[in-house]
């Protein structure tokens, strides 16, 4: 795959950056994402469009609003930046197979909602639902495009799979899963169904585990304890990332070890 479409879609990814910080800002709190238009929350300065490149104009206004100089949070920049990473690292991985329009929406979505979810303890249903309903109807296009309808099924008993379990955990213990979490479950098991239900079960075992050891961490520096509430929906789309651009292999290694009898060429790193 060449660099340079990778670098393209990368480009794409900071503009994309650029319009999940609005859904981020705007979204929890009820407000449009497409009226008004950006402004600076204290003094209500509409935002210029030299000072709305991504990344750049963060950088050259030295981290501050250009008319009352507050401090514009470096979430703005960290999000675009890594949309721009994350969406580059998927062209270099699934090529321009039918599944790259997927995960990019998929990766997209899980951003803002990690996003809203550290700054929160929120993923919202505004966020959810148009990033389940967006992911599916690229998967549905790709089904259409190879004849592959299994993996549709495949995706869908993910997606509901997914659900299901986590809204089990959540009635037995509601303090240990929102129901925000649940709604996430089903989203990754619709958005990695496609390649399989390993990919869905390495996403959800890593969330936990990166979720774990953040936590010891922090309670072993004494900033935090039992009762610390973290936000879950991040480590969740963190492991749902690594899925999609690592999960391959790791897969692909645990089913050939588990059927010593398993044969096939190696799994591709390229195409899905």
């Amino acid at each position: 795959m060449s660099y340079a479409y990778a670098a393209f879609i990368g480009l794409l990814g900071l503009a994309v950056g650029s319009f999940l910080n609005v859904a981020v800002s705007r979204v929890p709190a009820g407000r449009s994402v497409v009226r008004p238009r950006s402004a600076c929350p204290r003094c209500a300065t509409p935002i210029a469009a030299r000072d709305n490149i991504p990344v750049v104009s963060w950088l050259l206004l030295g981290r501050r609003c250009r008319a009352c100089r507050v401090p514009i949070p470096a979430r703005y920049p960290l999000v675009e930046a890594l949309t721009a990473i994350l969406f580059a690292a998927e062209a270099l991985r699934f090529g321009r197979s039918e599944m790259l329009p997927a995960a990019l929406v998929f990766t997209a979505g899980l951003l803002a909602l990690a996003a809203c979810d550290a700054e929160r303890f929120l993923l919202p249903r505004r966020l959810v639902y148009p990033t389940l309903g967006l992911t599916a109807a690229c998967l549905l296009a790709a089904a259409a495009a190879t004849g592959q309808w299994h993996r549709l099924v495949v995706t869908a008993a993910c997606g509901v799979g997914g659900f299901a379990v986590f809204l089990a955990l959540h009635g037995v213990r509601p303090a240990w899963l929102g129901f925000g979490d649940v709604r996430l479950a089903g989203l990754l098991g619709t958005g990695l169904g496609w390649l399989g239900p390993g990919h869905l079960v390495f996403a959800l075992m890593a969330g936990s585990v990166a979720g774990l050891v953040v936590a010891v961490v922090l309670m072993a520096a004494g900033r935090a304890n039992r009762h610390t509430r973290l936000p879950f929906g991040v480590f969740l789309a963190a492991g749902a990332i690594a899925a999609l651009l690592v999960g391959a292999p790791v897969v692909h290694w645990y089913e050939t070890v588990s059927d010593p009898y398993a044969t096939g060429a190696p799994f591709s790193l390229v195409r899905p």
